[in-house]
């Protein structure tokens, strides 16, 4: 496989930030709606941003949810201290290669930013692309990022991501797709079954196959 340019997801593909989501909202909705919420409940709602999951908990109190959300999870971002170990490295290797770097996340432009400082990666990508309250739009992101690309034939470009959702937004979108098994709440069997072009189980493993197959 020839890779002529590379699209990241964020939550649990460059690091593992997900804990930190559910905390967070935990903390920001649950004084509001006045009970305990499972973390599967929160789950559940996940493919808008998290604007749309404040409206799907708790849509009477959604400045309040949105606002409340956004101060915790920049507060608890010590949860999530830096990127997988590893990725930052990669991303260096890609800006050295010259290889054209973007995010498409279901995060949304906020939350995305504040991690992205925290972490200060935000200079590696030519392009971000954030997630709607209205719905998943990955797929919508991803073409935003092929137009802005015309000089890249779609078929020497990858998505990476860590859900079952990203592998069918890289079909849909015309994209091969990896399959990023190596966070703690990615399941790998699941990933594995809608046969991605690949997958890999850890970030190492992941950098060698990218030095091997990115053009040079």
């Amino acid at each position: 496989m020839k890779i002529k340019a590379v699209i990241f997801d964020l939550d649990g593909t460059l690091a593992n930030t997900l804990p930190l989501c559910i905390r967070a909202f935990k903390e920001s909705v649950q004084p509001l709606l006045q009970r305990t919420l499972s973390d599967e409940e929160i789950v559940a709602t996940f493919g808008p941003s998290e604007e749309g999951t404040i409206m799907a908990l708790v849509p009477g109190h959604y400045n309040e949810g949105v606002s409340s959300y956004l101060h915790l999870y920049a507060e608890l971002h010590s949860m999530c201290p830096a990127p997988f170990e590893g990725m930052p490295e990669i991303l260096q290797m890609l800006k050295q290669e010259n290889v054209p770097v973007a995010m498409v996340t279901g995060k949304g432009e906020h939350s995305t930013a504040i991690s992205l400082k925290y972490f200060s990666l935000a200079d590696y990508f030519s392009m971000i692309e954030t997630g709607s309250p209205l719905g998943p739009r990955k797929v919508q992101g991803i073409q935003a990022v092929l137009k802005a690309w015309p000089e890249i034939d779609k078929r020497e470009v990858i998505y990476v991501g860590d859900a079952p959702s990203d592998i069918t937004a890289s079909r849909t979108a015309g994209i091969s797709v990896v399959a990023a098994a190596w966070a703690s709440t990615a399941n790998a069997e699941i990933l594995e079954s809608m046969i991605p072009d690949a997958l890999f189980l850890n970030i190492q493993a992941f950098s060698n196959w990218l030095i091997d197959n990115i053009e040079k």
